[in-house]
């Protein structure tokens, strides 16, 4: 099982996987780290990822980027009108939620924002197979801290549309924060004063800030503050809007009126943002822009930063707002760092460092940050990976409150409560206690409308408690009712259940113990020895006697809704899989057409005769105009069928070329064979060689010593004699 996390980003989208006991990047399959965040749709198939943003400048009206921004959405929206400045295809209305028109196998058709989402997430799904040859099933997905209920809910749909289970959601700076702490091994013990660190991400479509406290294997949020309409793709918009006015008043053409013409606009001002970024001037220039005109201007960075100015006098008040939430001063921070695209702009950095007042932090891969975060957290949550132990607390960003109707005998009673505040601890429990005689009815909803992106429904579930009934005409049924924000940020009414008081036998606790005791001197002087008998008392507790059924009516979509878009997507995925093969054989074949072609000349020269030569290259030429002709669109089992056909028109030679080749293959393994039986042989000879002439050196040592041994006793004797 593979442990896999997922930065979902506006423009792009990187993953990272934890293995080999760390975590790594992988790439798609044109070796890109990050893969573009859109959706394409032709006559015969989906372009997805990479193929979408190839085909994007030529398939302006079919292709859906932006895709985490409409997830979630309803079409009236006011926020839906900005998205539309950054799509190009047309959005409409499904169903009260927003989606796109596009052209798909030849007929137009409409899909949600959650369907296209699932649709990136399947790509997203198989690059990582790809990469890992494992099958994927589980990941940990970042989304913006501004996400309501109703957001989450819809991607948790898409990933579960996708055949993809999301073992949590996590907030995008919360996901930097674990990645940045869970390798820290110098973090305050428990006991001590805790790190605390700022975390700035400026992204493609909005920018958050949060201030995070770290302890030793623990990290908790106190504060989360955003624009959610601050980012690169603003700063590129401003540039646009400045470059269309320099072409009409130079070059008197109006990019606004022609959509590729806006488009590699587009391109080229976010090119020279990035430029910008090194350097103090680059040129912008576009050839053939539209009606054959060619334009080229410079753009200075002092220029630049005039344009941006009004979004980079922005820069300080999600700052100031993390800082006044968490209740502490810039003083009391000791890092800021710094992640996301965005944050490379020269003039935004300045900013935050003026703000601060010290050097900014860059620590962390500003773009990959977050994935890695993710993978963290996954691998955290995932059974099959051991990981240091690290508890990530996060924070609610929007007040919750429960609302219901009130009850005919408890004419005092309030309607409303406001059960989870902004800034509680995420993933959170209540309960929530109700006295009912029967089944009634609550409503979740978002306390502060206002502060909802957008002008979203504040609406977040309804919750129908079943089987209340209360014994007596003047009783009541005690309902307990367990409501949670889950580790996604997802609320829902878990559990309901209902209680009775009842008197219970209960153990005096030692301190009652001790003070019943001080009343009684005598017994405390009589006899120390004899244990005293354990005291017990009668008091009402609420003891659970059973559940209560509950119905939930949410944004989610039913189980039936799910598996019909899950097979329509499987569905998708086998015609683009179809189409994907059909046009690899079609290129099998084109190649076969030509490399054949060539070999008969080459290669296959000497084993065919010129009328066989004649022949198939006939054939190849028929092939071949019928390929480009009325081949061009067939179906993939007549490539597989030409095919088979040219090889086996080419059999006989290619089998002659081959025991040719396997002849001299043979000859060359012979010879090589002989060679080596003749060295081993010469070999061998040296050394018996060898080993006699090292035998007759022996056996000629042996004699001289004997020899040596015999002379001796002459020349003593000799001696003696003189």
């Amino acid at each position: 099982m593979s442990v896999v996390g997922v930065d979902f980003g506006t423009l792009k989208t990187v993953i990272a996987v934890a293995r080999n006991r760390g975590v790594d990047v992988i790439t798609n399959e044109v070796s890109n780290r990050a893969t573009p965040s859109m959706v394409g749709f032709g006559p015969k198939c989906r372009y997805l990822g990479e193929a979408a943003k190839t085909q994007e400048i030529t398939n302006l009206k079919n292709t859906v980027s932006c895709l985490k921004r409409l997830v979630g959405r309803s079409f009236n929206d006011p926020d839906i009108k900005i998205e539309q400045q950054f799509v190009t295809a047309p959005l409409v209305e499904i169903n009260g939620q927003v989606g796109a028109e596009v052209n798909y196998l030849g007929k137009t058709e409409k899909f949600s924002s959650t369907q296209l989402v699932a649709m990136y997430l399947s790509k997203i799904k198989q690059t990582a197979a790809n990469e890992l040859r494992l099958p994927v099933s589980e990941l940990c997905m970042s989304v913006p801290a501004w996400f309501s209920d109703a957001q989450r809910r819809a991607l948790l749909d898409a990933a579960e549309i996708a055949g993809l289970k999301v073992l949590r959601l996590i907030n995008d700076t919360t996901a930097a924060a674990l990645g940045w702490g869970i390798t820290k091994l110098d973090l305050p013990a428990p006991e001590e004063k805790p790190r605390r660190v700022c975390f700035v991400d400026i992204g493609h479509s909005n920018y958050t800030c949060s201030v995070v406290e770290f302890k030793k294997g623990e990290l908790a949020v106190k504060s989360t503050a955003w624009d959610r309409n601050f980012g690169g793709r603003d700063f590129d918009k401003a540039l646009v809007d400045h470059l269309a006015k320099e072409f009409k008043e130079k070059f008197k053409v109006d990019i606004y009126t022609h959509g590729r013409a806006m488009a590699r606009t587009i391109a080229a001002a976010e090119k020279t943002k990035k430029i910008l970024s090194a350097n103090q001037q680059a040129p912008v220039n576009i050839e053939s822009l539209m009606n054959d005109v060619d334009v080229s201007v410079m753009i200075t960075r002092q220029d630049f930063e005039a344009m941006i100015e009004p979004i980079l006098a922005r820069t300080h008040e999600p700052l100031e707002q993390a800082l006044a939430q968490a209740k502490l001063t810039k003083d009391d921070i000791d890092v800021i760092e710094i992640v996301g695209g965005g944050s490379r702009l020269p003039a935004l950095k300045e900013r935050i460092q003026a703000f601060f007042g010290r050097t900014l932090s860059y620590t962390m891969n500003a773009d990959e940050a977050i994935a890695r975060g993710c993978a963290f957290s996954c691998a955290i949550l995932s059974p099959v990976f051991r990981v240091r132990d690290f508890s990530v607390q996060d924070v609610i960003s929007y007040p919750i409150e429960f609302a219901w109707e009130k009850a005919a005998d408890i004419p005092d009673e309030d309607t409303s409560l406001t059960v989870f505040n902004k800034g509680n601890v995420l993933p959170s429990t209540k309960i929530l206690t109700f006295y009912r005689k029967q089944p009634f009815d609550l409503e979740a909803r978002y306390a502060r409308p206002e502060d909802l992106p957008g002008k979203q429904n504040p609406w977040i579930g309804r919750f129908s408690v079943k089987g209340v009934k209360a014994e007596g005409k003047d009783e009541f049924m005690i309902c307990k009712l367990k409501a949670r924000v889950n580790i996604h940020g997802v609320l829902n009414v878990e559990t309901g259940y209902y209680v009775e008081d009842q008197e219970v036998e209960e153990e005096v606790k030692e301190d009652e113990k001790e003070d019943a005791e001080k009343k009684d001197a005598d017994a405390m002087d009589t006899d120390k020895k004899d244990e005293a008998p354990k005291k017990t008392q009668k008091v009402k507790k609420q003891v659970r006697k059973g559940d209560l059924p509950i119905s939930s009516g949410t944004s989610s979509l039913d189980a039936a809704q799910k598996t019909a878009l899950s097979e329509q997507e499987a569905a998708m995925v086998m015609e683009d899989k179809l189409v994907a093969d059909t046009e690899e054989k079609k290129n099998e074949l084109e190649t076969y057409i030509y490399d054949l072609r060539a070999k008969l000349d080459e290669q296959y020269a000497e084993f065919t005769s010129e009328e066989e030569k004649a022949s198939i290259k006939s054939k190849l030429e028929a092939a071949e105009n019928w390929l480009y002709d009325e081949g061009d669109d067939a179906s993939k089992g007549i490539y597989v069928a030409k095919l088979d056909e040219l090889r086996a028109l080419a059999g006989p030679i290619v089998q002659r070329h081959f025991e040719k080749v396997e002849a001299e293959r043979r000859a060359v393994q012979e010879r090589i064979e002989a060679e080596q039986a003749a060295k081993r042989a010469a070999e061998e000879e040296a050394r018996k060689a060898a080993e006699a002439e090292k035998a007759a050196q022996q056996t000629e040592g042996d004699q001289e010593m004997k020899d040596a041994d015999t002379a001796q006793p002459d020349v003593e004797e000799a001696a003696e004699q003189k």
